[in-house]
């Protein structure tokens, strides 16, 4: 995908079983939505509603078990895994409630890594990200010299560094205070607004409501309220 022809990313019908001791469990159940380019969409719910699974369904980590998730007319649930990760690799982007960071790598070589694993031109584009985030000046510190917030920001940038289409955030604020979950959320504001990508972001928390131009609530794996 490239941004310079937004693709939209159509949901039609995703279902998705587990298997646990012999018992067939529903994570989702039949869920249709669009996601439309250059905009913040937010699934609400409790732990449990099925809001995780089709963040990692619509991302290509996981394929469902019935339904279709095409990124423009290219169903991407078709794929082999080669390709499905060549997709992930090149258009999106994920940032999770644990950050993940390497511990032995200070912030400006964990944003890095992606793109030296990638072969991809790095310096220019690692500073860039770093900037986005406003950690330009602790560039050159390690994760445990960082506070919580500054550790989600590094993995947004780190997120961000191939130039995703789509990025994926599931609870990004979960573990940050008010004042800090409210800086992290206008960072994914941004990266719509001034870097026009897409994102997708899970969570709990209201206060994150107001940066949305779309919210689907979910419940016992359907879309309950939203734009449906």
């Amino acid at each position: 995908m490239d941004r310079g022809q937004a693709i939209s990313i159509t949901v039609r019908g995703v279902k998705r079983a587990y298997r646990s001791g012999g018992a067939e469990f529903w994570a989702l159940n039949g869920v249709s939505l669009d996601i439309l380019p250059g905009t913040l969409t937010i699934l609400r719910g409790r732990s449990g509603s099925g809001k995780t699974t089709l963040m990692n369904i619509i991302g290509a980590l996981e394929e469902p078990t019935e339904g279709s998730v095409l990124y423009g007319d290219r169903d991407i649930t078709r794929l082999g895994d080669a390709e499905r990760d060549t997709l992930r690799r090149r258009s999106v982007g994920f940032v999770f409630q644990s950050v993940a960071l390497i511990p032995t790598m200070n912030a400006y070589e964990n944003v890095e890594f992606p793109l030296r694993v990638a072969h991809a031109a790095r310096g220019a584009r690692v500073e860039e990200c770093l900037r986005l985030v406003g950690l330009s000046a602790r560039s050159r510190h390690m994760p445990q010299e960082l506070s919580g917030g500054e550790q989600q920001r590094v993995a947004i940038a780190r997120a961000i560094a191939h130039k995703p289409d789509i990025v994926f955030a599931d609870e990004p604020t979960a573990e940050l205070d008010t004042q800090t979950a409210a800086q992290v959320a206008k960072i994914f504001r941004d990266l719509v607004d001034k870097e026009r990508m897409t994102v997708v972001m899970a969570t709990h928390d209201i206060s994150l409501l107001d940066i949305a131009d779309h919210v689907y609530f979910m419940e016992d794996g359907r879309i309950v309220e939203g734009d449906v």
